[in-house]
């Protein structure tokens, strides 16, 4: 892969491996039909989650322990050729195994007797309709099977139409068809029933060919008619298995998609469509410039950067039936405030794929796929038809002419909105991770419709996490705030935590390529290798004995040959063993390249069998031999992966300060490097440059002004935050801690994964590692030192709730000394007090760790006390 999975993708992958894996085992074994559901939200990147799990398909993945399957036929399957052309370009672009010409556009005179393994064939709905080219003949020829006449192919027919390449290819014996549904939903609308089957069905069902689809993956972000109709194939014979779900709260957390969507909304009657199409026009331009500042910035820090420029995309959502002249007029407005915007920068994705007139504008029509890489387009006319499929991840501003009845329309345009440019969050800036939605027919009552559509308070749109804002302020740190709390700041601990199956000797040799790549450390690479070779060499002269006879083992194929004699019923079993072939020894060679890596299994093989020394068979063999018996000797693995965190260590503490003074991209590439360790590792935590916060919330679908409240470190001109992101008891508390005479200044922390926001590491129920982001830093004047405390509201009726104060008991055990306080604060029971569990106490930290009851136990136990 071309892209390092982000942890919750990895998880989805290795699941999904699971599931083709026992689909495979059970048809090629018992014969029988399978399907299950990739669901992911909006800007998860299924179809890199996807490409992960094809290549592996292909060509075996030793790291994720999947054997490949060569007889592995792929089909892609959507209703839009542009979405699949899309898909492609991904594919391509997130596999450097996965080339084009691996990747086949099915289209006439596409005419094979059987599909080629190791290929994935892109088929649409109109390719498959009775009146395609591909078709030609199939009716016809299911006609006269069942009048049991022969058939006659017209002499334009194919060789081989569709139907006949797909069936001759299921039963092939040595191939196996996986049918991958993009936008699965899709493909099974509510009019269709058995007696009335969509093409997807009658692929699906093998109505054409006599022969139902092997294996069934649907993808998409809203699975649910995919899989009633999978249900509904139960019944047939087929067999569902785990659906695989992707967390949105993890895909918020990794950064792919942005942090907050603004609302902009009229606060009076009137038509105000010009005024707000100025407005919008020149956020346009507003987001232009922060992005040449911030690209600028990066340009002048050590580190590579890949981005040269975000060009912003402005998105004008007309009505199904609009006004041309309107249109024209609304062009007009965003010319005149943008200055330089002529036809070329407009184009339009409407259904007719032709030019159109709007007032005095002539626009061309543009494919949807084309339009993130055209950035001479800076303004998109659209309605609803590129919500499916369709994402562009410079589109910062929409505006929104649709009646507010159409919310669902406005938010599923929105939501194919959120991709962030950069595919990752800009540090400390939350107005280079937001959109802007404008919408002129809106007010403070139907605005609070989409809020709920956006952030999941609705059955029909699942939440991620994304604050969704109506009176959106941008703050910046409060000049009110003394230099002395960010100076106490800068040195407050902050963790992040590892990745599933991460190793060591990985680890340790991308720190190496990184910090050579940079500059910073000259012949990392180098060096990491001999430190590696000499370790083994080490190991191997400690341990010759057991590896001695781990040697013996790879060199020996050991087996059993069962013989019987006729008309006896006596059954002998005689062992024997044969000498390794060259296949054998490379197979068990894999063991090493899992315990040591391959980078650095290779490298140990060529050290061994330098060529300058002995360049015979013979030595090269003798390498692979011992390099894959010492990775099977007790304790070497360990050794080995003890020495690789030591140097992780010690160069990451070597190049602290000048990995601070790196360009975002590449510090975040170095914390993703952190996340590669198998224990939570340290870190330092960024300080925030600008924010976005809502000065209005709503209540009962009413919107009102949001409370406001002074000493939080970032702030609106005045020194104000709003307390429009506080629920529950988390608004009395900050009160409280606000008003104590010796806090000088607290801080809402956020509740995702940025270099801004604490963490603080927890296993979860499953014993994966997960982050707690509490609530309130609060900033003390104790004596003349300014210190710093952990301040959570708890709620102690979620099932994780006891895992989180474990969590942080552990960290308090670790870092309480740099604390002035680490309080947990919740309930007992369904009393409404407030009581505090004081991390910084052993005890309470023992009761926590030791407990056999509940959250709410703790609470209201003697440990816990009244929250004053």
């Amino acid at each position: 892969m071309r892209f390092t999975l982000k942890d919750y993708q990895r998880d989805a992958v290795v699941q999904t491996l699971d599931n083709l894996r026992r689909a495979r085992r059970l048809y090629q074994n018992e014969s029988m039909e399978t399907s299950f559901a990739l669901t992911a939200t909006t800007g998860a990147g299924k179809t890199v989650m996807a490409a992960a799990a094809i290549e592996a398909l292909f060509y075996g993945d030793s790291e994720l322990e999947f054997e490949p399957d060569p007889g592995a036929v792929v089909i892609w399957f959507s209703d839009d050729p542009n979405l699949n052309e899309q898909t492609k370009r991904r594919l391509v672009q997130a596999s450097e195994k996965l080339s084009y010409d691996r990747l086949v556009t099915v289209k006439p005179p596409f005419a094979l007797p059987t599909l080629e393994p190791q290929h994935v064939y892109f088929l649409n709905t109109q390719r498959l309709s009775k009146t395609s080219l591909l078709t030609r003949g199939a009716e016809r020829a299911a006609q006269a099977d069942a009048l049991g006449e022969e058939y006659v192919p017209a002499p334009d027919d194919l060789a081989w139409n569709i139907w006949e390449t797909l069936e001759n290819t299921i039963e092939d014996d040595g191939l196996t068809v996986y049918l991958v549904l993009d936008e699965a939903h899709r493909g099974f609308n509510s009019k269709a029933s058995r007696d009335k089957p969509t093409i997807v069905r009658r692929l699906v069902s093998g109505e054409m060919t006599g022969l139902p689809i092997p294996v069934v993956w649907g993808i998409s972000a809203t699975i649910d008619r995919f899989t009633e109709a999978m249900k509904d194939a139960a019944s047939d014979g087929r067999t569902t298995l785990p659906p695989v779900a992707v967390d949105p709260a993890r895909v918020q957390q990794s950064g792919l998609i942005k942090d907050v969507i603004a609302l902009d909304i009229p606060a009076e009657a009137g038509n105000l469509e010009t005024a707000l199409t100025t407005r919008a026009a020149r956020k346009l331009k507003e987001s232009a410039k922060r992005w040449g500042r911030y690209l600028a910035e990066q340009k002048n820090l050590p580190g590579e950067t890949s981005a040269d420029k975000v060009v912003p995309l402005l998105v004008l959502q007309i009505p199904n039936t609009e006004n041309s002249d309107d249109v024209g007029l609304w062009l007009d407005t965003i010319q005149s405030e943008l200055g330089d915007l002529t036809s070329v920068g407009v184009r339009h994705v409407l259904g007719d794929h032709k030019s159109l007139t709007f007032g005095s504008w002539d626009i061309d029509w543009i494919e949807p796929q084309r339009v993130q890489d055209e950035t001479q387009v800076r303004v998109l006319i659209a309605k609803d038809g590129i919500s499916t499929g369709w994402d562009c991840p410079r589109a910062e501003v929409l505006v929104s002419f649709r009646p507010a009845k159409d919310h669902t329309h406005i938010t599923q345009l929105l939501g194919r909105m959120v991709r962030t440019p950069l595919a990752r969050r800009i540090p400390g800036e939350d107005r280079l991770n937001a959109v802007d939605c404008i919408l002129p027919h809106f007010d403070r009552t139907t605005a609070g419709n989409v809020v709920k559509y956006l952030t999941g308070a609705t059955d029909s749109m699942p939440g991620s996490g994304q604050k969704v804002l109506i009176d959106p302020r941008e703050l910046v740190p409060n000049s009110a705030i003394p230099d002395g709390v960010w100076e106490t700041w800068d040195q407050m601990p902050a963790m992040v935590i590892p990745r599933r199956g991460s190793r060591p000797v990985k680890q340790l040799v991308s720190l190496a390529q990184a910090l050579a790549a940079d500059g910073l450390r000259p012949g990392a690479v180098a060096s990491v290798k001999s430190q590696m070779h000499n370790t083994l060499e080490s190991l191997a002269a400690r341990y010759d004995g057991d590896l001695r006879n781990a040697e013996i083992e790879v060199l020996t194929v050991r087996g059993m040959t069962i013989s019987g004699r006729t008309a006896s019923k006596k059954v002998s079993y005689t062992d024997f063993n044969e000498r390794a072939d060259e296949r054998a020894i490379r197979v068990a060679f894999e063991e090493a390249k899992r315990a040591f890596g391959a980078d650095i299994a290779q490298s140990y093989v060529d050290f061994l069998a330098d060529p300058n020394i002995d360049d015979s068979d013979e030595a090269l063999r003798d390498a692979f031999v011992k390099a894959a018996a010492l990775a099977t000797v007790p304790n070497v693995r360990e050794k080995i992966d003890e020495a690789a965190q030591e140097i992780v260590a010690e160069w990451f503490g070597a190049h602290r300060v000048a990995l601070r003074g790196l360009a975002d991209e590449r510090r975040e590439a170095y914390e993703e490097i952190r996340t590669q360790a198998v224990e939570p590792q340290p870190t330092e935590l960024a300080r925030p440059k600008s924010r976005l916060e809502d000065f209005a919330e709503t209540e009962h679908d009413q919107v009102k002004a949001a409370e406001l409240i002074d000493k939080h470190l970032m702030a609106d001109d005045d020194g104000w935050f709003p307390l429009s992101s506080l629920n529950g008891w988390e608004r009395p508390v900050v009160r409280k801690e606000a008003a104590r005479t010796d806090c000088v200044g607290w801080y809402r922390n956020p509740s995702v994964t940025r270099p801004d926001s604490l963490g603080v590491p927890y296993r979860d129920g499953s014993g994966n590692w997960r982050t707690l982001h509490p609530d309130f830093l609060i900033f003390t004047l104790v004596g003349n030192e300014i210190r710093p405390s952990i301040v959570d509201p708890h709620g102690t009726h979620l099932d994780d709730s006891l895992v989180k104060l474990r969590g942080l008991a552990a960290f308090a055990e670790q870092n309480g000394s740099k604390f002035h306080r680490i309080d947990s604060i919740g309930t007992s029971g369904s009393s409404s007090e407030l009581r505090v569990l004081d991390m910084l106490d052993p005890a309470v930290r023992h009761l926590v760790q030791e407990t056999k009851g509940s959250a709410s136990d703790l609470f209201g136990s003697a440990i816990g006390a009244k929250y004053a």
